[in-house]
C-alpha cells in the first residue's frame, strides 16, 4: 500500500512537468512524450547495466539479471506502442486542459478494462459492475463538458488515452506473466519511442503543431524531461512491485490518490481547481472505480468450484496505471 501510494503521488508530478514543459516553454506535447520514454529507456538500461555489474561479483549460481528479451517481443511492442500512444494524447489534452481534470476523466479506465475483459477474455462481468460502468462514464462525461466548450475536441483525448491504456493493460494481464518487470519497463519504453517518432514524422508532414519535433534547450527543459523519465521508471516499477506483493483488489482503490495529488499540483504550479460541476463527475468516477474494485475483491474471495482452473478476473493484472 506503501509502495503505490509513492507512486501515485510521483505520477502527478511527471504530468506537471509535461504541461509546464508544453505551456512555459512552448515544446510539442509529442517531443515531450518521446523524451519522456527516451528518459526511461536509458534510465533502465543504466538498472539493468547495474545490477549486471553488482551481479558479476556474486558466484555463477546466484547471477540472474533481467532478461533483454521478453518471450513474445512483438506482442510487448503493440503494448509499448498503445502505451506511448495514450501517453502523448494525455500530455496533448494536458497542455489545455486542467491537470486533475485531465486525470480525472482518464480514470474511466477501469470502466473501459471491465468492458474490454468481457469482450476479449470472457470474463464474467455482472449487471451491478456494467451499472457502475455506465454511470462512472457518465461522470466522465460531466467532468469532459465544461472542457470542451472551452477547448473543443481536445477535451476528449483524455478517453482516447483511457482506452488506449485500457487495451495496454489487457494485453499486459494477457501476455505479462512470466516476464521480468524490468524487461516489460524496457519493451514498454522502446514501443513508446517508435510510436511516437511515427507520429511526430506524420506531424511534421502535416504541420500538427501539437505534434512536430522540438528539441529543449540545454538547461531547464532538459532536466525536466530527465526528471520525466526518471519518475515513469521508479514508479512503473514501484507499481509492478506493489501488485506483486498484494492483490489488484486491494490496492487499486489506492490509485485514486493520483486525482487528489495532481489536484494539488495543478493549484499549485497552474492555479487550476476543479469546478462545482468536475468535481460532481469527479466523485463520480471515484465512486464507480471504487464500487468495481470492492466488487471485484468480493468475487475473489467466494471460494471457486473444485475443479475450477480459471483465472480471477481484473486482480490478475501485474501492472498498474
Amino acid at each position: 500500500m506503501l509502495l503505490l501510494v509513492i507512486a501515485m503521488s510521483l505520477l502527478p508530478l511527471m504530468d506537471t512537468a509535461a504541461k509546464s514543459l508544453s505551456t512555459d516553454y512552448d515544446l510539442a506535447p509529442a517531443s515531450i512524450g518521446f523524451g519522456r520514454f527516451a528518459g526511461q529507456y536509458v534510465f533502465v538500461l543504466l538498472g539493468i547495466a547495474t545490477a549486471q555489474i553488482t551481479l558479476n561479483r556474486r558466484p555463477q549460481s546466484e547471477r540472474s539479471a533481467p532478461p533483454f528479451l521478453p518471450a513474445r517481443p512483438l506482442v510487448h511492442m503493440l503494448r509499448g506502442s498503445l502505451h506511448g500512444g495514450g501517453s502523448m494524447l494525455f500530455f496533448v489534452a494536458v497542455k489545455y486542459m486542467p491537470l486533475a481534470d485531465t486525470i480525472a476523466v482518464f480514470f474511466i479506465e477501469p470502466m473501459l478494462l471491465l468492458a474490454l475483459s468481457a469482450v476479449f477474455l470472457g470474463d464474467h462481468v455482472g449487471w451491478p459492475r456494467r451499472i457502475a460502468s455506465a454511470i462512472g462514464f457518465c461522470g466522465a462525461l460531466l467532468v469532459v463538458q465544461p472542457s470542451y466548450e472551452l477547448f473543443g475536441a481536445v477535451a476528449l483525448l483524455p478517453l482516447l488515452a483511457a482506452l488506449m491504456f485500457a487495451f495496454y493493460l489487457l494485453i499486459t494481464r494477457r501476455f505479462g506473466t512470466g516476464e521480468h518487470p524490468v524487461t516489460m519497463q524496457l519493451w514498454s519504453a522502446t514501443g513508446g519511442m517508435v510510436t511516437i517518432g511515427a507520429c511526430i514524422v506524420i506531424g511534421e508532414v502535416v504541420g500538427a503543431q501539437d505534434y512536430r519535433l522540438t528539441m529543449p534547450d540545454l538547461t531547464d527543459e532538459v532536466a525536466l524531461i530527465a526528471l520525466m523519465g526518471l519518475i515513469s521508471t521508479v514508479a512503473h516499477i514501484t507499481i509492478v512491485i506493489a501488485y506483486q506483493l498484494a492483490p489488484a483488489s486491494v490496492l487499486a482503490p489506492f490509485s485514486y490518490l493520483e486525482i487528489v495529488t495532481a489536484t494539488i499540483f495543478g493549484y499549485l504550479v497552474f492555479n487550476d481547481f476543479p469546478g462545482g460541476l468536475q468535481w460532481i463527475g469527479i466523485m463520480i468516477i471515484v465512486s464507480t472505480g471504487l464500487f468495481i474494485f470492492l466488487r471485484e475483491r468480493q468475487l475473489e474471495l467466494r471460494p471457486a468450484p473444485v475443479g475450477d482452473a480459471r483465472a480471477t478476473s481484473l486482480a490478475d493484472l501485474d501492472e498498474g496505471t
